[in-house]
């Protein structure tokens, strides 16, 4: 009877051992696991001039555009001041930024800009960059005249406007175009933010033709069909975009399509895509 008391004792014993090694190693495989999805790696500075910072600052822009652009205000990146990358496990890269820009039919500037942009991680369900961005001179921007002005002008005209090849030949931009042409490098920039990534670097190069639709409500319609030149490979990127606007609403783009590549097709002069107020 000792003898077998003393072997159940044993059994219970490494019963209650093997229970314990399993819910060690499920506690730690669990903690491990926590600890991985938390895990952050040490914030990096990044030069400023290079590419990683610039696309980041490009991004910022582009987000910007899209909160705040209209045909009389069009923002864009004039130097990178600072630049951080955090590399998130199971999330992405998340950028700081801190830039100066200007909005660019007034060359006005807004000041300096800080920005977050988290490139998600590849493989996952969320693609686009994630964007918080203000700038401090932005309030100061203010364009409502001739936004009324503009407005009053197309809704009025008994003409739909049409365009071509804006800017053309030497880069000139015919005056009464200027508006549709920052118009469409707005709307450029909704797609622009979408298909941006840590390998992208987008910027609109050309209107290939612009029309202006019939619209049954107060905001104006128009179909534009843009090249955007991806400057990192170096190719030129056609979209179709149908795009409204009204000084009301501001600028909404209802549909946005990828057109098959363009072999033959070649880039305007390049000071052109950065100006949209430069003419020859």
């Amino acid at each position: 009877m000792l003898h077998k008391g003393i072997k159940d004792t044993q059994n219970f014993m490494k019963c209650v051992l093997s229970q314990s090694s399993v819910t060690l190693l499920l506690y730690r495989h669990i903690w491990g696991r926590e600890r991985e999805v938390k895990t952050t790696m040490p914030v990096q500075e990044l030069n400023p001039t290079h590419y990683s910072a610039q696309r980041a600052a490009a991004v910022a822009q582009h987000f910007l555009n899209t909160r705040h652009g209209s045909p009389y205000q069009w923002f864009h990146v004039e130097q990178v001041q600072s630049a951080t990358m955090e590399e998130i496990t199971g999330v992405g890269r998340k950028y700081h930024v801190v830039f100066s820009a200007k909005e660019g039919v007034s060359d006005q500037s807004v000041g300096l800009c800080t920005a977050d942009v988290l490139f998600p991680q590849e493989g996952g369900d969320q693609t686009a960059p994630q964007v918080q961005c203000s700038c401090k001179g932005l309030p100061a921007v203010n364009t409502t005249a001739q936004e009324e002005a503009l407005y009053q002008e197309l809704q009025r005209s008994s003409t739909l406007v049409t365009g071509n090849n804006i800017p053309g030949i030497f880069g000139y931009i015919a005056p009464k175009m200027k508006p549709l042409w920052v118009l469409a490098a707005v709307a450029s920039s909704f797609v622009m933010l979408k298909e941006s990534n840590e390998n992208t670097l987008y910027n609109m190069a050309q209107v290939a033709n612009v029309t202006q639709l019939k619209s049954e409500d107060k905001q104006l319609k128009f179909q534009y069909h843009v090249l955007l030149h991806e400057m990192i490979s170096q190719e030129i990127i056609h979209w179709q975009l149908l795009a409204t606007w009204g000084p009301a609403e501001g600028v909404n783009v209802l549909h946005t399509e990828w057109q098959p590549k363009c072999d033959h097709c070649v880039l305007p002069p390049a000071n052109t895509s950065k100006d949209p107020s430069h003419t020859d």
